[in-house]
Formats: structure tokens, sequence, C-alpha cells
């Protein structure tokens, strides 16, 4: 305003002016304000030239705000887009105004003029005749041509505040003579998102509705809106993740007719309004908040930490599309509340390094894989402690009863028949620690590359549970290869073998059968009872 009423004082007028905004904020009822003001003029006085002072309707005011004035013409660019229309512009131009001092031509959605047809317009619009203004009007300006922009004097319209919008349509409910509660005119505003055709459009429909008494509850369940006492028990069972409440909820919701992408809409909204309020405070919102949302507000805000908001809003921002494009909409929005309430059980990103950080470590070492760039010194060598042992006391969420010990992971395998599993942890890994759900090794020179990728597969088929599987290298490339299970057990078999070779008796039978070997050891486990006696 203060531009435009500078340039009118001094007389340099621009000659296009560009009006953006989204819909409803008044962009053409603007630009025939402004076409108004350039063609002011009393009747029976002298010609004082254009301005915004207008204290009362001039001689061409109520022509211009009828559309109907010889010398102020509209076009709707969505219906006049070819070349061929701009064409009769560039022609009507040389023409001088029959009755006004200046000819306005106003094109609303400008946005939508052909190429050719902003092509045809740039030379008229840089060099217009001195009686010819152009106002234009887009909701959106980004389809404007740079070219045609450059060429005008622009101004946003912004949103009508909630408070302006209910002061205004209070104003037209007591001209008509209509009943309307407080609450009834938030709502409206709030849904009109600052749009005063919108709100009109609603109001309207309101009326209606109530038989010129507009309450509440009509407009809520005209707009579908959720009811708030049941909505804030949905919220609140999200952030318990309480899942069998939420569902129980929400159902009560879906019954009284409330649409499922409405509800989860409703539930973006107040996490949007949550976030907002622990920033900013209750003062940062609205007026068209209702005092029982603002105390709901005031509850949930202090429970709720800044990044569980930030994830209820991403999870709910993408399931919004998804319920409003599912065949099946209630089933959509029941599996994102689900997806909701396992999610608020997770720990944040930095919750979760802080627990990793706290936890105890094993003795075993990560160390960085040789001609790996360090400062110098044996100490460079170790990169990150691996903490195995403190998995071991955490419960297990997928299976209550997991192998606490190596032997007894491989004992499970054997007996669900896992074979290719049992012989990778015999015989191509070394184990370095092991706990519940974790496990860091050395693999064998023989071991295939994706070992890795082989083991969680086999120990998530196995246990029915994600397990971290780490590698741990050797401190240097000269230290001797580490053992596997099955190295050890044939160590020990050959120790055992050697010892039982130097038994007496065996020796005797060695010497008696020529050429006899010495096979295996087992354990006597029957005994031979004489007389009361027992010779094992």
């Amino acid at each position: 305003m203060r531009t435009l009423r500078n340039a009118f004082t001094s007389g340099r007028i621009h000659h296009a002016y560009m009006l953006t905004g989204v819909r409803g904020v008044g962009k053409t009822t603007t630009a025939r304000i402004l076409a108004r003001a350039l063609n002011y003029q009393l009747d029976g006085q002298p010609d004082t030239g254009p301005s915004l002072d207008m204290p009362q309707l001039g001689v061409h005011c109520p022509a211009i705000l009828e559309s109907r004035h010889v010398d102020v013409l509209e076009m709707d660019a969505a219906s006049n887009t070819s070349i061929n229309d701009i064409r009769e512009i560039i022609e009507a131009v040389k023409y001088k105004p029959l009755s006004a001092r200046t000819k306005v031509y106003i094109i609303d959605e400008v946005h939508m003029l052909s190429t050719a047809a902003f092509n045809g317009l740039l030379k008229t619009l840089e060099e217009p005749p001195p009686h010819v203004k152009f106002i234009f009007a887009t909701t959106e300006i980004r389809k404007v041509p740079v070219t045609i922009l450059s060429r005008c004097m622009r101004f946003d319209l912004r949103r009508i505040e909630p408070a302006v919008l209910m002061a205004h349509l209070s104003g037209i409910c007591v001209q008509e003579q209509v009943s309307i509660e407080q609450d009834a005119l938030r709502l409206i505003a709030r849904a009109a998102e600052g749009s005063v055709r919108d709100a009109l459009s609603l109001l309207d429909q309101a009326i209606a509705y109530g038989h010129s008494k507009v309450l509440a509850a009509d407009v809520q369940h005209m707009l579908g809106i959720s009811d708030g006492g049941r909505l804030y028990s949905v919220f609140d069972a999200l952030a318990k993740a309480d899942a069998q409440g939420a569902l129980a909820a929400f159902d009560v919701l879906y019954q009284d007719g409330a649409d499922p992408a409405v509800v989860v809409g409703n539930l973006l909204e107040f996490t949007h309004q949550i976030s907002t309020a622990k920033v900013s405070g209750l003062e940062g919102l609205d007026d068209t908040v209702h005092p029982a949302e603002r105390e709901a507000i005031a509850r949930f805000a202090p429970q709720l930490s800044h990044a569980a908001l930030q994830r209820m809003w991403a999870l709910m921002l993408k399931g919004l599309n998804e319920v409003e494009a599912a065949s099946a909409p209630h089933a959509s929005a029941q599996m994102l509340l689900i997806r909701l309430c396992y999610a608020a059980s997770l720990p944040a990103p930095d919750e979760l390094l802080k627990m990793h950080q706290h936890q105890p470590m094993s003795d075993a070492v990560v160390h960085a894989p040789a001609g790996r760039p360090s400062g110098g010194g044996a100490a460079a060598h170790a990169v990150q402690m691996a903490p195995v042992a403190a998995v071991a006391a955490q419960p297990n969420t997928l299976q209550n009863a997991m192998p606490n010990t190596i032997e007894a992971l491989l004992e499970l395998a054997e007996a669900r028949k896992k074979i290719a599993l049992k012989t990778m942890l015999e015989r191509d890994v070394h184990v370095v620690a092991y706990a519940a759900g974790r496990i860091e090794i050395q693999p064998a020179a023989h071991a295939s590359k994706t070992l890795v990728a082989d083991l969680q597969r086999g120990l998530l088929e196995l246990t029915q549970s994600r397990w971290w599987v780490s590698i741990s290298q050797p401190a240097s490339q000269a230290a001797a290869p580490a053992t596997t299970i099955f190295q050890k057990r044939h160590h020990q078999e050959q120790e055992q073998l050697a010892s039982a070779a130097q038994h007496p008796f065996v020796k005797l039978a060695l010497e008696q059968f020529v050429g006899a070997k010495l096979r295996s050891v087992r354990a006597m486990d029957t005994a031979i009872e004489t007389e009361g006696e027992t010779d094992v």
C-alpha cells in the first residue's frame, strides 16, 4: 500500500501490475479498486488525476465495480488462452479510452495463457501507450514467464488473518440476521485457510444446513471434522503406544461418519500445533484454536519430546497420502495408527546413541584393516570397541529363549536341520565374542565374501530375530590365524588320541594287531556289577 500511495502521489505510476496470492484473497477485487484509483473523478469537479483517496464513489466507480465499464476490460485467461485473444488486445491498445482517463486491462489467471500468447504480449507490455495500464492476477506465479514478471510491479496478497476473517463473517451474519456460535465461526475460519471466498461459501452452506441458526456441532458434522475429545483420545493412545486403544477410539470416530483421511489430517494438524506450542508457547497459536484444544495442547506438550513429535509428523504426513490413495481408507488408517504406536516405543537416534555409549564394552577390539592410514604407533590400529556382553542382559522381544552360548546355538541349528549355518559357524569363522543376538567373528581364509550376510540371514531364519554380526580384524598381518570351532575340536581329538595311545592296554593291543590304528576315543558309560561291587 505504501508503494502504491507514494507512486500515485509522485505521479510515477507503473504501466503493469502483477497481483498474486492464494485463492479467494481478493486479487480481482483489488484489481478493480486499482482501476477505480486510476480513473477516479468526482462528478462536476475538475480532474485532479489518479488518486488512492476515494472517500465516495466517483463517476466511473459503479460501472468498474460491476464489470461493465467500456474502458476497463476484464479477461479470463483460463478461457482465452490463444494468441488470437491477445492479438485483439494489441490492436485495441492503440485507441484512447472513450470516457475514462485510462484504459485498463485486467487479465485474471494470467498463468493460463499459452506460450505464444505471452510472447505476443511482450512488446506491448514493455512499451504500452501512456493511456493504457495492465493489471494481472494469478494464483500460480511460478508459471508466469520471467520475461513477463520483469515488466510488472509485483504485489503478493497474503492470507486473511483468522481474527479478521471471523470478524468479517460475524458482520455478515448480523446483516443476514443469522445466529451463529463463536465456535462455529472458528471452525469455518480454520477450514477456509485464509481465503475469504472459501469462508463465504462455507458460511452459506452452514446457514442452509442449520436453517438460519449455525451451531458448532452442525459445522463440525458438515465439514467432517473429528470430534475434539475423541480425537484427543486417539492421540493420547498413540503417545502411549497403546495400539488397541488407538484403534478403538478411531473406530468410534469412523462409526460417527468421520472420514479416515480427515481424521489423519486432524491428527497431523494437532501434532503441528503441539510442536509449535513447545517452541513458542501457547501464545504462538492463532485465534482459531478452541480453548479446549489449547488445554489439550498444554497437556500433551510437556509429555512428548521434539524428536517424538517430528517422528509422528513424518509418519502421519506419509500415511495421509497412503490413506487418500488407498482403495480401503479405513484399513489404511488403522495400519498407520499401528505403525505410529510401534514407532512411539522406539528410541530417537540421539537416545539410541547415548544408550550405545553407556553400554559396557567387551575386551574384543575391532582393528582397522591393513593399509588404513593412521597417525603412527600401535594405538593407531585400534578403531572401535565392540559392545558384545551388554546385549546378553537385554530381553529379546521376538523370542523368549535365545541361545546364550555358541554351543547352544550350534545344538539349536543341528536340531532344526540348519546344517549350512552350523557348518559356517564351525568351519568358516573364529568366534571372538558371543552374546544372545550378537556375535563377533574373525573369518577364516577360505570363507565366502558374503559370509556376514549369509550368517545374518541364517540366524534370522533360525531364531526369528535379527542378529548383529561384526568382524574383528587381527591386530597385525603377522598374527597367527585364529582357529575355528572345527579346528579346535580336531586339535582336541588329536590330543586325546595321543594320550590314549600311551595307555599300556592300548599299546599292547596295537602290538598284537599288526597294522591296527587308533581312530577315536570314547568315554565308557556302562558298568559291570559283580557281587555288589562296580568295576568301570
